[in-house]
């Protein structure tokens, strides 16, 4: 009997997921991305994939830094827009990822606070996956 209302509570997350699963890269688009020699040619390849123009905004000297930065920010966008839609049991499992972030924070701060560290140097260096006030 779940299984008939499956689609009330998990259909969408579902049909997410399975977007973003389509959406990796394929054999052919991971091979032109091996064969890129700069940075430029690296998001050119990517924006003709899934992953889009994600890049078009950076307006300074492309590096290796700005590339993870901005994918992890897309990676961190997707998750919470999937914990924001899911409903319970998945979302509590979805809050216990983010636990282990959390701690670590919490655990920054506090070394951050006894070395006296500047309040806005430290939440920098927060994993933005679980940020809170």
């Amino acid at each position: 009997m779940e299984g008939l209302f499956f689609n009330i509570d998990n259909g969408y997350i579902e049909g997410l997921v399975r977007g973003y699963k389509n959406g990796l890269l394929t054999n052919s688009q991971y091979i032109n991305l091996t064969q890129c020699d700069s940075l430029e040619d690296l998001k050119l390849q990517l924006s003709s994939t899934d992953y889009g123009n994600f890049l078009s905004n950076v307006s300074t000297a492309l590096s290796t830094t700005i590339i993870a930065d901005k994918l992890n920010d897309q990676i961190y966008k997707e998750f919470r827009y999937i914990r924001a839609q899911a409903t319970e049991p998945l979302a509590k499992f979805m809050d216990f990822i983010t636990y282990g972030y959390m701690i670590d924070n919490v655990a920054l701060m506090i070394t951050g606070t006894i070395h006296e560290r500047d309040r806005s140097e430290i939440l920098e260096r927060c994993h933005p996956l679980d940020s809170f006030s």
